[in-house]
C-alpha cells in the first residue's frame, strides 16, 4: 500500500514538473514573440498601393504601410508604374517580415517598415533598381549608408530614375551655393552657350519639387532658388508653397532635365 502511495506521489510530482516546464516554455515563446511583435512581424502583404506604400490584412482590419528609408514617384510622374509593378512583383500575396524603428507611424498612421522577403531588404532593392530615392526625412540612421550606397550603384549603372542627362546642359549646370539655413540653392550655366532650363525640376528626398517655367539661363549666369512669397524676377525664383525644403538633418538635392533624366545629385549636410 506505502509503495503504491510513493508511486502515486512521483507520478503527482513528475506531472507537475512536467507542467511547469510546459508552461514555462510556452510563457516564454509568448514573451519571446510579444518582444518580436515589437520589433519586426511576419505578415500577408494584401494589396500595393504604390512604389512605398502597402496594406496587409483585409476589410476592418486593414493596415497602411509606409517603406522607409525610400521615396518613389508619384502618380503621374516617371516611373510611378513602374516602381509599383515592381513592389507588386516582389511582395503582393506574400508572406514577409516587417521591420520597426523606434518611431513606427508617420503623420498619417501608417506603420513605418522596411520589409523582408526572402532575405532581401526590398525597400532597398527599390533603390538600387532606380525606383525609387533614398529617404530620411528625420535624420540618418544605421541604414543610411546602405541605402546611399544602393542609389550609388543605380547611378553607375544608369538606370531608371539613375539615367543619366544626354541634354548638352547636363554638362554646363553646377552647383554654386547651398544653403539649408537660408534655404537657398544657386544654380551656374559654365558653358559658352545660353542653356534652356523649362521645365526642368529640383526635388529634395522627399515631395518638394520646384519646376522651372520658360526660362533660359544665360551663359556664366546663375539662378536662385528662394523659399519665400516675393514675385519671381529674372534670375530669382520662390518656392512659394512651401516653409522649408531643406531639412536641416541633411537632405539630398535632385536635379533633371525636361525629360526627367539626372542632370546631377548632391548632398545637402
Amino acid at each position: 500500500m506505502i509503495k503504491i502511495i510513493r508511486k502515486e506521489l512521483i507520478l503527482f510530482f513528475v506531472c507537475i514538473f512536467l507542467l511547469i516546464i510546459v508552461n514555462y516554455d510556452y510563457l516564454d515563446s509568448k514573451t519571446q514573440d510579444f518582444f518580436n511583435d515589437s520589433q519586426e512581424k511576419r505578415v500577408i502583404v494584401t494589396r500595393v498601393i504604390d512604389g512605398d506604400t502597402i496594406i496587409y490584412g483585409k476589410g476592418d482590419n486593414e493596415t497602411r504601410v509606409r517603406l522607409l528609408g525610400i521615396n518613389s514617384a508619384e502618380k503621374g510622374e516617371k516611373y510611378y508604374q513602374q516602381a509599383k509593378d515592381f513592389l507588386n512583383n516582389s511582395v503582393f500575396n506574400k508572406s514577409v517580415k516587417l521591420v520597426y524603428e523606434e518611431e513606427k507611424f508617420d503623420r498619417y498612421g501608417r506603420e513605418l517598415v522596411y520589409i523582408i522577403y526572402r532575405n532581401k531588404n526590398i525597400n532597398l532593392e527599390m533603390v538600387r533598381k532606380g525606383f525609387a530615392n533614398y529617404y530620411f526625412p528625420t535624420g540618418k540612421n544605421n541604414y543610411y549608408g546602405d541605402f546611399l550606397n544602393a542609389w550609388k550603384k543605380c547611378v553607375d549603372e544608369n538606370v531608371n530614375l539613375c539615367k543619366n542627362s544626354n541634354n548638352l546642359c547636363s554638362d554646363c549646370i553646377f552647383l554654386e551655393e547651398t544653403d539649408k539655413f537660408e534655404q537657398k540653392i544657386v544654380l551656374v550655366n559654365n558653358c559658352g552657350f545660353d542653356c534652356n532650363l523649362t521645365k526642368w525640376s529640383i526635388k529634395d528626398e522627399g515631395r518638394k519639387k520646384f519646376i522651372f517655367p520658360d526660362f533660359v539661363l544665360k551663359s556664366g549666369d546663375n539662378v536662385n532658388l528662394i523659399i519665400g512669397n516675393k514675385s519671381n524676377n529674372e534670375n530669382t525664383f520662390y518656392w512659394n508653397e512651401y516653409d522649408y525644403v531643406w531639412t536641416y538633418s541633411g537632405d539630398t538635392l535632385f536635379l533633371r532635365d525636361s525629360g526627367g533624366r539626372l542632370v546631377l545629385w548632391k548632398i545637402i549636410n
